[in-house]
C-alpha cells in the first residue's frame, strides 16, 4: 500500500452542515435500531458520523463501525480522507475493503467497504459480529448489492437486536426505506426507525440546456468546456461522461487545446476519474489545482455521489450513463448506454454548488429533461441474479422467494437465475445448494461462470489450475478496469503496438494470450518496467493481476486443494509449453465447462456471431471487440466473457475458439442437440 500526502484532505470541519447535528445524530442511533438519514451531498454525512459514533464509544470492546459504499473508488477515498482527518495512517484506526484488495488491522474501528464486500463477510459471519454499527451509504442508488444488504440487516437485526443500522439516502426513497424497516413493528407503538434531514453545503446552480440536441457529445463537453475556461471566472471544470473510451478522446481534445493555450493565459489541467483508475492517479484527482491553472475533471457516474471534489464550480452534463441490463430470454448481460434520471441529473447539477454559486451546462434540451424518469429503476430488477442468489442461499437463506426485498425481482429474472446456477451444478433439482461444488462457487469472489471453471481445474479430468488461475485473474482485472487494461494504447504507435502484441498473440484467442502475457510478465516484466514500456503493456495492471491471482489461490487453498507453485521459467519456454496441443485443450474445454453459456456461432459470410443460447426470436447479432484477437479471425465457434453494447453494436470481449462437441458434452443438458432431417 502506497502512502499519499493528503494533509489537503485534513480540512477543519465545524463549517460542516452536520456539526451542529452531532448531538441529535448520536441520540438518535443510541435511541432507534434503524436511523435513515435524509443529507445532501456535501453534509458530512459520510465522513463525519463514523467519527461521532466512534467518540461515543461504539467501537469499544473491539467493535467496529461499517460504512458501505456502492462503488469502489468512494471506499477507498472516502477511507483516506477520514484517516487524514483523524491523523492515522490508512489501514491503522481507519481502513478500507474493495474487491480483491484492503487495507485494514487489528487497531481498525472505521471500516469502509462496498457493499458486495460486506456481503461476502456474511459468508463467514452470518450475524456480522464484529460490527457494533453498520451504515449503508448512498441507499437510493439501488444498487443490487446494498438492496440485498438492507434484507439480510433487517433479518439480523431480529437475532442481535443491539446492532445499530444506519441508511443514507435522497429524500425519494426515504420514506420507502423507513417503512421497509417498519413493517414488522406495525403492532408497537414506539417506532424503530427515526428519518433525521441533514442540509447540505450547497450555493444557487444555474443551469442551461441547449436549444438542440447534441449529435456528438463528446466533442460538444469539450467545446462547452473550452467556452467556459475563455469566459468564466475561476474555478474547476466536471465533465459527466459514460465510460473509459469517451473520457480517453475527451482527454486527448482537451490536451491538444491545452498546447495551444498562451503562456499568458491560465493553464487547463485534464484529468480523469472512472472506477478503474490506479489509487494514486484517483488522489491526485482531490489535490488543489496548481497556481494559474484550471482543472477539468473528466468523469463517469463515480462523481455523482459519495465523493465530493472541492473547487468544482462548472459541470458540463453528457445526460447519458451506462447502466448494466440483462435479458433473460438471451442469457446476455450488457453495458447500455442510456438516459439518466431526473434524480442523477440534479445530483450532478449540484456537484457545482459546493464553493459557491456554480453554473451547469445540460448537452440535452430542457423539454428532454421533463421526460427523463424521476429516478434510477433499482438494479435488482434489471440484473442477472444468478450470482446474487447464489450467495444468499450460501448465506443459509433457502427460500430466496421469500427474502425481504425492497424491491421484488421480476419473476423471468429470478426463474433465469436459479437455471443458470442448476446448469453449473451449483444447484440441485430441488434448487438446494450442492455441497462442496455450490458452497466453494459462492465463497469465490468471482462470477458463478468462472468461479465454475476455476474449481473445474482442480479435477484430475482438466489437471490446469495455475493456468486457469492466471486467466481468472487476468479477466477479473479486464472485466473490473483496475487499472484501464493491460495494453497501453500510445497515441500515433498503434502499428507498433500490434506489432508487439502479436508476439504474445495465440492463436486460440484472447485466453491463451494472456496467459502468455502474464507469463512473460512474471518473468521478466515484473522487475523491469522498461521491458513492459517495450511492449506496450501496463506494469501497475499486470502487478495487480499477480496479486488477484494469489488471493484467488488462497481461496483455493482454503478449500483444501493443493497448487503447485507457478513456474517462471522463461518467456519462450513458457509459451511453448501453452502451445503444446495437450495444454491448450485442456485449458479451453476447462473454460467451456463454465462458459458453455456464453458461447456463439459465427456467421462465415460476414463475420458476425450469434448466442447459441438463444432462441431465433431472441437472437442478437455480435461482433468480436477491436481489442480482441478474434477480430477479423475466422472460428466456428467460440466462448467469450464479456458483451458490451454501444449505441450501434453489441461487442463480446474475451474470447477464445472452441470445438463443437465439447459444448453439448460440458454443458450438460443446457443444450439440445437436434437432429437434422434428410
Amino acid at each position: 500500500m502506497a502512502d499519499f500526502d493528503l494533509s489537503f484532505l485534513a480540512k477543519p470541519v465545524a463549517l460542516l452542515p452536520i456539526t451542529k447535528h452531532k448531538r441529535s445524530l448520536q441520540y438518535a442511533v443510541e435511541t432507534y435500531p434503524v436511523v435513515v438519514i435524509v443529507g445532501e451531498t456535501g453534509s458530512g454525512k459520510t465522513t463525519q458520523l463514523p467519527q461521532y459514533l466512534d467518540e461515543a464509544g461504539w467501537t469499544s470492546d473491539g467493535k467496529m463501525i461499517a460504512v458501505t459504499q456502492p462503488r469502489r473508488v468512494a471506499a477507498t477515498n472516502i477511507a483516506n480522507r477520514v484517516a487524514a482527518e483523524m491523523r492515522c495512517q490508512i489501514g491503522e484506526d481507519v481502513g478500507y475493503s474493495i474487491r480483491f484488495e484492503e487495507a485494514v488491522s487489528a487497531k481498525t474501528r472505521i471500516k469502509f467497504l462496498t457493499d458486495g464486500m460486506l456481503l461476502r463477510e456474511a459468508l463467514l459471519d452470518p450475524l456480522l459480529s464484529k460490527y457494533s454499527v453498520i451504515m449503508i451509504d448512498e441507499a437510493h442508488e439501488r444498487s443490487l448489492s446494498s438492496d440485498i444488504l438492507l434484507g439480510l440487516l433487517k433479518k439480523i437485526q431480529k437475532q442481535r437486536p443491539e446492532l445499530k443500522i444506519i441508511v443514507s439516502s435522497a429524500t425519494i426513497e426515504a420514506d420507502k426505506i423507513a417503512q421497509f424497516f417498519e413493517d414488522d413493528n406495525l403492532e408497537n407503538d414506539n417506532p424503530s426507525c427515526k428519518i433525521v434531514a441533514l442540509p447540505g453545503r450547497s450555493y444557487p446552480v444555474d443551469v442551461h440546456y441547449l436549444e438542440k440536441a447534441a449529435e456528438d457529445y463528446v466533442t460538444t463537453a469539450v467545446e462547452t468546456a473550452i467556452t467556459i475556461h475563455k469566459e468564466e471566472a475561476q474555478g474547476d471544470i466536471l465533465i459527466f461522461l459514460t465510460g473509459r473510451d469517451e473520457i480517453q478522446k475527451a482527454l486527448e481534445l482537451l490536451t491538444d487545446y491545452s498546447r495551444t493555450i498562451l503562456p499568458s493565459q491560465q493553464a487547463l489541467q485534464p484529468m480523469p476519474l472512472y472506477a478503474g483508475l490506479d489509487q494514486s492517479s484517483q488522489m491526485y484527482i482531490f489535490s488543489p489545482a496548481a497556481e494559474n491553472t484550471r482543472k477539468v475533471i473528466l468523469s463517469t457516474n463515480v462523481a455523482e455521489a459519495s465523493v465530493t471534489i472541492e473547487g468544482i464550480v462548472y459541470v458540463v452534463d453528457c445526460g447519458f450513463v451506462k447502466l448494466r441490463s440483462y435479458n433473460p430470454l438471451t442469457n446476455i448481460e450488457t453495458l447500455t448506454r442510456v438516459p439518466v434520471s431526473q434524480a442523477s441529473a440534479t445530483q450532478r447539477a449540484g456537484r457545482a454548488g459546493r464553493t459557491k454559486a456554480g453554473k451547469c451546462y445540460r448537452l440535452y434540451t430542457s423539454p428532454v429533461f421533463q421526460s427523463l424518469p424521476r429516478t434510477t429503476s433499482p438494479e435488482i430488477q434489471r440484473t442477472n441474479l444468478a450470482p446474487t442468489i447464489l450467495q444468499v442461499k450460501a448465506l443459509g437463506i433457502d427460500n430466496v422467494a421469500q427474502f425481504p426485498y425492497l424491491t421484488p425481482p421480476p419473476a423471468k429474472l429470478m426463474a433465469r437465475g436459479l437455471e443458470t446456477l442448476y446448469s453449473l451444478g451449483a444447484l440441485d433439482e430441488y434448487a438446494k445448494l450442492t455441497k462442496p461444488l455450490g458452497t466453494r462457487m459462492a465463497e469465490l469472489a468471482v462470477p458463478p461462470m468462472l468461479a465454475k471453471a476455476l474449481l473445474a481445474s482442480t479435477t484430475p479430468h482438466f489437471n490446469c489450475v495455475n493456468e486457469v488461475l492466471t486467466i481468472a485473474a487476468m479477466c477479473s482485472l479486464q472485466s473490473a478496469g483496475n487499472t484501464g487494461g493491460i495494453w497501453f494504447d500510445y497515441e500515433g504507435q498503434r502499428k507498433a503496438m500490434e506489432l508487439s502484441r502479436r508476439k504474445f498473440a495465440a492463436e486460440e484467442g484472447d485466453h491463451l494470450t494472456y496467459l502468455n502475457v502474464f507469463q512473460a510478465f512474471v518473468g521478466q516484466g515484473k522487475r523491469d518496467q522498461r521491458w513492459c514500456q517495450q511492449h506496450y503493456l501496463n506494469h501497475k495492471a499486470l502487478s495487480r493481476a499477480v496479486s488477484i491471482r494469489a488471493q484467488l489461490r488462497r481461496y483455493l487453498e482454503r478449500f483444501g486443494y493443493r497448487i503447485p507453485d507457478l513456474d517462471t521459467g522463461s518467456a519462450q519456454q513458457k509459451q511453448h509449453e501453452t502451445a503444446s496441443t495437450d495444454v491448450t485443450t485442456r485449458i479451453l474445454r476447462c473454460l467451456t465447462s463454465g462458459y458453455f453459456m456464453n458461447v456463439a456461432r459465427m456467421n462465415p459470410m460476414d463475420g458476425t456471431f450469434r448466442p447459441l443460447s438463444a432462441s431465433k426470436q431472441n437472437s442478437i447479432t455480435m461482433h468480436a471487440h477491436p481489442t480482441s484477437l478474434m477480430f477479423n479471425r475466422k472460428a466456428e465457434y467460440v466462448l467469450f466473457h464479456e458483451l458490451l453494447e454501444t449505441g450501434e453494436k453489441v461487442y463480446i470481449k474475451d474470447i477464445s475458439k472452441i470445438e463443437k462437441s465439447w459444448i453439448t458434452e460440458l454443458g450438460g443438458s443446457y443444450y439440445q442437440v437436434k437432429e437434422r432431417r434428410g
